[in-house]
């Protein structure tokens, strides 16, 4: 290759060799250009895929592995949908924020979700002492076998067991045994003594039976259908799931007036926190699949939690249990509890949830939004303030069925 003073000497005796050198620069310096925008083209469209991916694998990751208050309902999922269709401003933004920052929202996430995990273990009772049974073992030569004298004691060692005591399905007869008359005109008529109240009336329900089958039911999860087998493998018992849900349909309307007193302790004071869920139900007219129904929760702060079912998630449910509540409700930002508060704009007032709303300032700054760093350590110190102060978990409240299955021989 000649150097460009070679060429210089050479052109300089030639003007139209000149001339088609500088053509030839020009086309291949039109043929590189070309060659770089195709590759910054490319760069591009490989930076938007980038963007696009860690979108999405950063909200797999809060979906699988965050706390179950932030994971997506089906809306939610839609809106996601939507927003990762949108990728070219992702691309266009500016390069991550420090990695400071960023350990920084994740301590504090962490901390959240731990501050979150003890209060739930708060929530159960402190351990009770428990019942003690001491047996005493002797030793075969506790008597001198040649004075026959008893030894003298010295001391003991004790070594200490947890064992369980299986629980028993018992049969009570209640015998009332008649009495007629003595021998005596005085005596008239026959005496028997009255039959204590019943817990359901006309039926074999016992009190022990009704308590167990409560707790097992809603406390400890197990299903009709494990409890009807427990009884039959265990006990020898049959007890259908039919005749249970019967039992505790009818305990349940027993537990009516505490269950309104609950809702009316709570309507007396002037603050609600209010969220709605969806839940899995079994409908007879829904053919092939459980259908869906919205659990309702109202609470406040170290109160009770009263809880109602609704097959929709519309206002109708809402809307007459806030029937006489005077005062303020939160809740996050579904849209209905802003129609309910237009609704009754002289009685009812709503506000947000912070922790909802600063789920959107962190997910901003995972995504580079500079200006959400301060608006989420504003959120967090709100937030954590608010747990600070918080009193005792709260009561749990309890709602009746409405369902009736079909009759059986039990009673």
């Amino acid at each position: 290759m000649k150097t460009p003073e070679e060429l210089s000497r050479e052109l300089a005796k030639d003007p139209a060799g000149l001339l088609e050198y500088a053509a030839q620069l020009q086309r291949h310096l039109a043929q590189t250009q070309q060659e770089l925008a195709q590759t910054q083209e490319q760069l591009a469209l490989k930076a938007q895929q980038l963007a696009q991916a860690q979108a999405i694998i950063a909200d797999l990751k809060r979906e699988l592995f965050g706390a179950k208050a932030d994971k997506l309902n089906e809306e939610q999922e839609e809106q996601l949908r939507q927003l990762l269709g949108d990728t070219q401003e992702q691309s266009q933004r500016p390069a991550p924020l420090s990695q400071e920052v960023l350990q920084e929202a994740l301590a504090q996430e962490r901390t959240e979700q731990g501050q979150r995990a003890q209060a739930r273990t708060r929530r159960h009772l402190p351990p009770v002492a428990l019942e003690k049974q001491q047996v005493i073992l002797e030793p075969a030569d506790k008597f001198c076998p040649t004075s026959g004298q008893e030894r003298p004691r010295i001391g003991q060692e004790v070594t200490t067991e947890y064992d369980y005591v299986p629980a028993k399905l018992i049969l009570r007869e209640i015998v009332r045994p008649k009495y007629g008359r003595c021998e005596k005109p005085c005596c008239q008529g026959v005496t028997i003594a009255p039959l204590p109240e019943r817990l359901v009336p006309q039926s074999r329900l016992g009190l022990g039976l009704a308590v167990y089958l409560l707790l097992s039911r809603f406390d400890d999860h197990v299903a009709y259908y494990t409890l009807e087998r427990i009884f039959r493998e265990r006990f020898g018992v049959v007890i259908s799931r039919q005749q249970m849900v019967q039992w505790v349909e009818k305990v349940a309307h027993l537990l009516l007036a505490i269950y309104g007193l609950v809702w009316e302790e709570l309507k007396a004071g002037d603050y609600l926190q209010i969220d709605e869920s969806p839940v899995k139900v079994l409908d007879p007219e829904v053919k092939g699949k459980a259908a869906k129904g919205y659990l309702w929760f109202y609470s406040r702060p170290g109160g009770y939690v009263f809880l109602e079912f609704h097959q929709s998630r519309g206002r109708d449910g809402p809307r007459e249990r806030l029937r006489g509540f005077r005062g303020t409700m939160q809740t996050d930002g579904y849209e209905l509890y802003d129609a309910l508060r237009k609704e009754q704009r002289s009685t009812l007032k709503r506000i947000g949830c912070v922790s909802h709303a600063r789920r959107k300032f962190y997910k901003a700054l995972l995504e580079s939004c500079s200006q959400a760093y301060g608006s989420s350590a504003r959120c967090a110190n709100s937030i954590n303030w608010s747990e600070n102060s918080r009193t005792p978990a709260p009561k749990s409240g309890a709602r009746a069925g409405s369902r009736k299955p079909p009759r059986s021989g039990w009673r």
